[in-house]
């Protein structure tokens, strides 16, 4: 690694543990009589939510609303969340279409006809109020995905672009960059898994993930996109991750089917001990791909703003540098983190297509 990169990454490093102190400390509301609550702050930022808050301004929050988009017994509602006014404690009620609406932990809820406010359990579970029918709000991570899309296009048709008009296609600007990544997933994870006649159908594909990963990895880390972070939400995995099935499964071959449920070259006792193994083994696959990337994204979050805690639990100045080191040296994990895990996740998405697509060998 280059010495000007190591500076990138550290000064990256320490820019962002500094935004992340002061996100945390958001969290504290109330006043300084208020216990603070390390695991609420850390599920506030790591979860999902209706509103992109960015920042406090003059005790002001400035915000990006986003629409929800509900389906209830009333047919079809919507609102904007800043009519919730950044409240996740169910205290805000809004009333559209006949309804009242409450956010309780970033879950909208339907109060019971009659209901002026929402009762809960010893859990802390709403007891007089219900979850629509159907849920299709542009949330906040639906929000960052389609700025990692629109940012991918336009990195990419600005790269095109630079091609057509630079002599002999040398790549200038923005297509310099992209061109050796481009060519490193080409020649270091789809020729060598796949094979060097196959490789080329899947390389939109590989590309795509590759590339959409490791951009909602970055935006992840970035403190003003407060916890945005695509690649932790498992649901995001989970679709990936099935993709990534289905063209596995699309793409067998006959040696990829018989493999899987009648092994050659062992006996038969053996292929019918193996058969229940490998058919368990195509859907380990794709869970193991979704686990990994869900995982990894999210307990170096949970780890760096756990660390942060420490300083508004003890309440302390002397914690503080030690917090600040540990977080340091965690963040800087954690930008190297977000290409390995592109790259892990393209890679073995990779080994399965070659996996899929091989010939038997004699």
């Amino acid at each position: 690694m280059r010495i000007s990169t190591f500076k990138s990454i550290i000064f990256s490093a320490l820019f962002l543990t500094v935004f992340n102190i002061g996100f945390a400390s958001e969290t504290k509301e109330g006043g300084d009589d208020e216990k603070f609550d390390p695991k609420e702050m850390i599920l506030h930022h790591v979860k999902d939510a209706y509103g992109m808050h960015l920042f406090d301004w003059n005790g002001h929050a400035v915000s990006i609303p986003l629409p929800l988009i509900l389906w209830t017994d009333n047919g079809l509602t919507t609102f904007s969340s800043s009519e919730f006014h950044h409240d996740y404690n169910g205290e805000v009620v809004v009333e559209k279409n006949g309804q009242r609406f409450v956010n309780v932990h970033e879950k909208v809820y339907v109060l019971d006809e009659g209901a002026t406010a929402v009762k809960y359990d010893a859990e802390h579970h709403p007891t007089n109020a219900h979850r629509p029918k159907l849920d299709l709000s542009i949330t906040r991570n639906v929000f960052m995905m389609w700025v990692s899309v629109a940012l991918l296009l336009l990195i990419f048709l600005f790269a095109a672009r630079r091609y057509k008009k630079s002599e002999n296609y040398v790549p200038t600007g923005v297509a310099s960059f992209v061109e050796p990544l481009i060519v490193f997933v080409r020649d270091e994870i789809a020729r060598p898994m796949i094979g060097e006649h196959k490789y080329k159908r899947y390389m939109p594909y590989l590309l795509t993930i590759f590339f959409f990963i490791w951009i909602n990895n970055i935006f992840g880390l970035i403190p003003i996109f407060n916890g945005a972070n695509l690649s932790g939400n498992i649901a995001f995995t989970f679709t990936l991750a099935v993709i990534t099935f289905i063209i596995t499964t699309f793409s067998g071959n006959k040696n990829y089917w018989k493999h899987i449920f009648w092994m050659p070259g062992v006996p038969v006792p053996m292929k019918i001990f193996l058969m229940p193994i490998e058919i368990i083994g195509m859907f380990v696959k794709p869970i193991s791909l979704m686990i990994r990337l869900f995982a990894n994204i999210t307990a170096g979050h949970v780890i760096i703003l756990a660390l942060m805690s420490l300083i508004f639990v003890f309440e302390t100045v002397y914690i503080a540098p030690v917090s600040v080191a540990f977080s340091l040296f965690i963040t800087v994990i954690e930008i190297i983190v977000t290409a390995i895990q592109a790259y892990i996740f393209t890679i073995l998405s990779a080994l399965y297509f070659g996996m899929a697509t091989e010939e038997e060998h004699h």
